[in-house]
C-alpha cells in the first residue's frame, strides 16, 4: 500500500531544481512568489532565490495557490506522475478518482464532472471532495479544471485549431466558459496566447516530455518486429502509423508520426488534420503507447537489483486497446514473426483503405464491428485456428457493444474478469492486455514460456507458480520486470 502523494521536502526539491535534471520533470512544480509563476524543474530561466520558492506535487496545487504556468517551460509538457497508477489507485479512493479524471476515454465521449465521478465511485459529492482535498490538496473541480486548461494551453500554443474547437476538445461546455476560466487562471486571453506564437507555421506539432533514462532503441525495436505493413512504419527514431478514434459519436481517421528528440527528452508528435478534433485523445494514447509517464527512479529502485541492465526499458503500450487485444489473441503460443504474419493477413483482408502522405501507410486496422461480423470461414482461410477465430469475434463484439473497454481508464480487475469470460481468453492473454492496453504496472503473465526461460524456471514442474513466487519481490512494477526479463533473452519472446 502506498500513500496518495509522498510528502515533498522543500530543500531536496530546491537541490533538484538547481540541477535542472530531466529525471525530476513532472515530479514536482516550483511556484516563485516574486513572479507569481510556476515552473517545471527543467525550466531554463534564472534560478530563483530559495526563499521565493514554493513546491507543489502537481500543477493543480500550484494553480490553486494562485500561480500561473510558465510560458517558457510550459508545465503542460511535463510527464505525469505515475504514483497515480492503477496499482496505487487501489490503495485509496482519491487516487482512483484522480486516475479517472486523467483519462478522457473513461467517460465514453461525455465530459467528466465531479458529480459523475462521485456517482461512478458510489460515494457522495461531499465525501469525494473531502478525500480528494485530504490526499491531493485540491478539490476534484480544481484538479479537473487544471487538466482542461493545460490541455487547451498546449493546443493553443502548438496548433492552429480554432479557439472554439480547442475549447470543446479540452472538455469545456462552451467557448464563453473556456474564455472566462482561461483569463481567470492565467490572466491572459486564449487569443493573446496564440498571438504570442504567431511566428510559427500552421502545422500541428506537439511536444511531449518524458523522464530519462529511456531506451529508445528497445522501444522502437519492439514495435518494429511487430509492425504490420500498411498501418505501421518504424524508423530509427520515428514511429508512424494510421489511427482511427471513435469519439463524440463520430469516427476520426488519420495518421500520426512521433519522433524522439533525445537531447530534450521529448517526443515530437505530428498528426493529420483529420485527427485535430481529438488531439487530446491522441496525445493521451501516444503517451500510453510509448510509456512517457513512467517514473524510472521509482521503478529502478525496486527492479535494478534483479535486472541491472534494464533501467531504461519501458512497457510498450498501444494506441488502440482493441487492436492490441486482437493481436494478443493472434500471438497465443506462436512466435512474434508468425503472429505478425497472421495480423498482416487480417489487415489485408478486413482493413479499411486510407489516403496519407506516406505511401507506407494506407490501411486502417479492421474496425470492431467488421470483425464482430466476420464469418469463421473467412478467418479460417487466413490460417487462424478455430479457437482464436472465436476469441477475435468475441473481443470485437464485446468492444463494439460497449461491454468491454480497453483503455487505461478501465477498471483493471473487472476488465480482466470480463476478458477471461470470453471464449479463448485465458489468464496469459488477459494479463498481457492489462499490461499493454490498460497500462497496469503490476500485470504478470505467469504462464508465459519466454518468461519462464528468462527466469530459469522452465524445467520446473510448475513453472507458472515458480514465476509468480519470484515476482512478489517486484511488486508493484511486475509489468516492467516482465519487459526486462524478455529483453534479457538472447532470442525473441513468444508474443
Amino acid at each position: 500500500m502506498f500513500p496518495a502523494d509522498p510528502p515533498l521536502h522543500p530543500d531536496a526539491c530546491y537541490l533538484a531544481l538547481k540541477t535542472r535534471d530531466a529525471r525530476f520533470d513532472g515530479s514536482f512544480f516550483t511556484g516563485v512568489t516574486s513572479t507569481g509563476i510556476y515552473c517545471r524543474p527543467v525550466c531554463k530561466v534564472r534560478l530563483p532565490r530559495r526563499e521565493n520558492c514554493r513546491f507543489f506535487a502537481h500543477a493543480a496545487q500550484a494553480e490553486s495557490a494562485g500561480f500561473r504556468p510558465c510560458l517558457r517551460c510550459r508545465p503542460e509538457l511535463a510527464p505525469q506522475a505515475l504514483r497515480w497508477s492503477t496499482q496505487d489507485a487501489s490503495a485509496t479512493l482519491a487516487q482512483q478518482a484522480a486516475r479517472l479524471l486523467d483519462e478522457p476515454e473513461a467517460w465514453g465521449g461525455a465530459p467528466a464532472s465531479a458529480e459523475k465521478l462521485a456517482q461512478r465511485l458510489g460515494i457522495s459529492g461531499r465525501h469525494l471532495r473531502r478525500i480528494f482535498e485530504a490526499h491531493l490538496g485540491v478539490s476534484p473541480l480544481q484538479y479537473l479544471q487544471t487538466r482542461r486548461l493545460l490541455s487547451a494551453k498546449q493546443l493553443l500554443a502548438d496548433t492552429r485549431l480554432p479557439v472554439t474547437q480547442v475549447a470543446l476538445a479540452s472538455g469545456f461546455a462552451s467557448v464563453r466558459r473556456f474564455n472566462s476560466a482561461f483569463i481567470a487562471h492565467y490572466r491572459l486571453s486564449p487569443s493573446a496566447l496564440r498571438r504570442a506564437g504567431a511566428g510559427r507555421d500552421a502545422s500541428c506539432e506537439v511536444r511531449l516530455g518524458y523522464r530519462p533514462p529511456y531506451d529508445i532503441d528497445a522501444m522502437l525495436g519492439f514495435f518494429r518486429t511487430r509492425a504490420i505493413v500498411g498501418i505501421e512504419s518504424v524508423g530509427q527514431r520515428r514511429l508512424s502509423r494510421t489511427l482511427a478514434i471513435d469519439a463524440g459519436g463520430s469516427r476520426h481517421q488519420g495518421w500520426i508520426a512521433a519522433d524522439f528528440d533525445e537531447p530534450h527528452c521529448q517526443v515530437v508528435l505530428r498528426v493529420s488534420e483529420s485527427l485535430h478534433g481529438v488531439l487530446p485523445l491522441v496525445i493521451r494514447r501516444l503517451r500510453a503507447a510509448l510509456d512517457l509517464d513512467a517514473d524510472p527512479h521509482a521503478i529502478n529502485a525496486r527492479l535494478h537489483g534483479s535486472f541491472p541492465l534494464g533501467d531504461g526499458l519501458r512497457v510498450p503500450g498501444a494506441l488502440s486497446g482493441y487492436e492490441l487485444a486482437v493481436r494478443a489473441v493472434l500471438g497465443q503460443q506462436i512466435t512474434v514473426a508468425a503472429a505478425r504474419t497472421l495480423a498482416q493477413r487480417l489487415v489485408q483482408r478486413f482493413g479499411t483503405p486510407i489516403e496519407t502522405p506516406d505511401p507506407a501507410l494506407h490501411l486502417l486496422f479492421p474496425a470492431p464491428e467488421v470483425l464482430a461480423a466476420a464469418e469463421g470461414d473467412a478467418l479460417g482461410q487466413l490460417g487462424i485456428v478455430r479457437q482464436r477465430q472465436a476469441a477475435i469475434v468475441a473481443i470485437a463484439r464485446a468492444v463494439s457493444e460497449g461491454r468491454v473497454s480497453l483503455h487505461p481508464g478501465a477498471d483493471v480487475a473487472a476488465t480482466i474478469a470480463a476478458l477471461k469470460e470470453l471464449p479463448g481468453i485465458g489468464d496469459w492473454t488477459a494479463q498481457y492486455i492489462a499490461m499493454r492496453a490498460l497500462r497496469w504496472p503490476d500485470a504478470f503473465p505467469a504462464g508465459d514460456v519466454a518468461l519462464h526461460k528468462a527466469l530459469g524456471v522452465q524445467q520446473s514442474k510448475q513453472p507458472a507458480r515458480e514465476a509468480e513466487t519470484a515476482s512478489q519481490a517486484w511488486k508493484p512494477w511486475r509489468s516492467y520486470a516482465v519487459v526486462r526479463a524478455w529483453s534479457a533473452l538472447s532470442q525473441g519472446a513468444t508474443t
